[in-house]
């Protein structure tokens, strides 16, 4: 059994859609997709993303061995990353790390972020101004 934490941004925005905050609408599908999971037989812990948009792997995905993993995604605040992962490296807890990153975002509300520790402890945000078909999942699967 694997312990998980993943959100899925799934959409295709119509062709007279406004475009959200200055994003542009397409008639493809666009989406983006992250897990980030822990396997509490082994400890081993990973992070992965899926997008159409190009390179993201580079913004979204973040990991350090025997401290956690952590996505965030939507209209990414890069920090999300590794301060996550500073503030689960000094003893927070994901819940308490996650608390912290949205406090001193200006812009919480358009973020999503998912965040699992060495522990197998999990906290995932995704924030009201995310498009309507955003979500996350966090539980064992």
């Amino acid at each position: 059994m694997i312990l998980l934490a993943a959100f899925l941004l799934l959409g295709v925005a119509p062709a007279n859609a406004e475009p959200p905050m200055n994003i542009v609408s397409s008639t493809r599908p666009v989406h983006t997709y992250s897990i980030v999971a822990r396997d509490p037989e082994t400890g081993q812990m990973g992070v992965a993303v899926q997008s159409h948009w190009f390179s993201v792997g580079s913004v979204v995905a973040w990991a350090e061995a025997g401290v956690g993993a952590v996505a965030t995604q939507s209209l990414v605040e890069v920090s999300y990353g590794p301060l996550a992962l500073d503030l689960l490296r000094a003893g927070r807890s994901p819940e308490a790390a996650l608390r912290a990153l949205k406090a001193a975002d200006p812009s919480p509300e358009v973020r999503q972020v998912a965040i699992v520790d060495a522990e197998g402890r999990v906290a995932v945000h995704t924030g009201s101004g995310c498009i309507p078909m955003a979500g996350d999942h966090a539980g064992e699967g």
